[in-house]
């Protein structure tokens, strides 16, 4: 037996499919496809905020340097007001990082649910709903290769 996929909740081998303690024989599957559903506002919200958190730093310093020249007082106060807005604005790099992170692990989520689907016993069966972009994929080629090695395709003649 050769295992194509295997985590928790799902395992792909060469003789099925198990979901949750539900298994589907390979033999007994028929088609597999999957479909996208509509997009989440959260997560899309989500990453807005994590923009918004990596700019606002930056801006506040740029508002504090244009506030100190329109101000137009001492240079001591000038270069205090701009000093203050530099160090404000170099606030953002050590968060930087932390929050390029999120952002790369939020599109590696993605921002959909996606089903894969299975023509098992003659009917259609949801196997499994994801909103993990990454984790879906793997689970779906795992599938793929799964019931392409259970049913060869024939050559035609």
């Amino acid at each position: 037996m050769v295992t194509y996929y295997d985590d928790r909740s799902v395992q792909v081998t060469s003789t099925a499919i198990r979901v949750d303690g539900r298994t589907f024989p390979l033999a007994e599957i028929s088609m597999v496809w999957h479909r996208r559903g509509s997009r989440s506002w959260r997560v899309l919200a989500g990453r807005g905020a994590i923009g918004a958190a990596m700019a606002g730093p930056l801006v506040a310093a740029v508002l504090g340097v244009g506030l100190a020249i329109w101000l137009d007082r001492s240079a001591t106060v000038t270069t205090a007001i701009v000093g203050a807005s530099v160090l404000v604005g170099l606030a953002v790099g050590p968060v930087a990082d932390f929050l390029f992170e999120r952002l790369d692990r939020s599109y590696a989520r993605g921002s959909r649910q996606l089903e894969i689907w299975a023509r098992w016993r003659g009917r259609p069966v949801q196997l499994l709903r994801t909103g993990d972009a990454l984790r879906f994929g793997q689970i779906y080629r795992a599938v793929q290769r799964a019931v392409e090695q259970a049913h060869p395709a024939r050559p035609r003649g």
